[in-house]
């Protein structure tokens, strides 16, 4: 992709990979719609497909934002073929980038400080939490009444399915936030985020080979504290391809395509087997 030559660059912050900001629409028209009003304890608009009454999926966007056309789509994927209702949360609150500013990487039109200020972890934690609860908790209480709940997240939300899974949220009966959880190629994650995992939500990782957020160290270590942990997990190594190619899938890039299809199907056989299975 070529850059603009009339409008001057600006660096990025650290925390945010050029690879996050650079896209293409997959083709195909969403199937879903967007809900008139929030869930109840929740504020975030949202994106919802599928109508499985029984097993819901949240879905965490990246930078791109949760109206991105990939995003949708695959949203759709996952509510065809794992047979779930699946929701897409504006996380950002109501921050949208267009996207010929991400593809012709016009960063100085993009205030990147502000967004990552406004959408720290700790800004956006509490409310990734409250529409989990929204989906699990029963309808009684107010809530969707889920009896299966996976989480599945991307760059900026891969941190985000690890805080869902973390051990602190089992009440004594057992009970969790989420049953099953899947991250690609996650930004912000934190060694600590993975040592706080609950032994009883099964973590599926979907990893590029060419990923700085996702260091070597923190896959390492990823495998290595999983194991001590005794929890289910699966590690999928994606080689010759870069930091978000999930959501990207640029057929333009050898090999991307290919790997978002491939990601694609190991979350719904992933989710098949822990929302469905048990």
């Amino acid at each position: 992709m070529s850059s603009s030559t009339t409008t001057p660059k600006k660096s990025l912050p650290k925390e945010i990979s050029p690879c996050c900001l650079t896209g293409f629409s997959w083709s195909g028209t969403p199937r879903g719609t967007v809900l008139p009003s929030p869930l109840p304890g929740t504020t975030n608009a949202v994106y919802k497909t599928g109508t499985n009454p029984r097993v819901a999926i949240l879905l965490i966007h990246d930078l791109f934002g949760w109206t991105f056309n990939n995003v949708r789509l695959l949203a759709d994927h996952y509510a065809a073929e794992a047979d779930a209702t699946v929701f897409v949360p504006d996380f950002f609150d109501g921050f949208v980038v267009p996207p010929e500013l991400l593809i012709e990487e016009r960063w100085a039109e993009i205030d990147l400080k502000k967004f990552a200020k406004e959408n720290a972890r700790e800004v956006r934690e509490p409310e990734i939490f409250a529409f989990a609860r929204a989906l699990k908790t029963a309808s009684a209480e107010g809530g969707l009444g889920f009896e299966k709940v996976g989480a599945v997240g991307y760059c900026y939300g891969g941190w985000a399915v690890f805080r869902l899974a973390a051990a602190e949220h089992e009440s004594d009966n057992g009970r969790k936030l989420v049953d099953a959880v899947t991250a690609g190629h996650p930004t912000y994650l934190t060694k600590a985020d993975i040592e706080s995992v609950s032994r009883n939500v099964p973590v599926q990782m979907l990893a590029p080979e060419f990923d700085p957020p996702y260091t070597a160290e923190l896959k390492l270590h990823t495998f290595v504290t999983l194991q001590k942990v005794g929890v289910p997990f699966e590690y999928l190594h994606f080689p010759e391809v870069h930091h978000a190619c999930f959501i990207r899938g640029d057929e333009r890039k050898e090999g991307e395509r290919e790997a978002m299809i491939r990601g694609k199907n190991a979350a719904v056989a992933w989710f098949k087997q822990w929302l469905h299975g048990n």
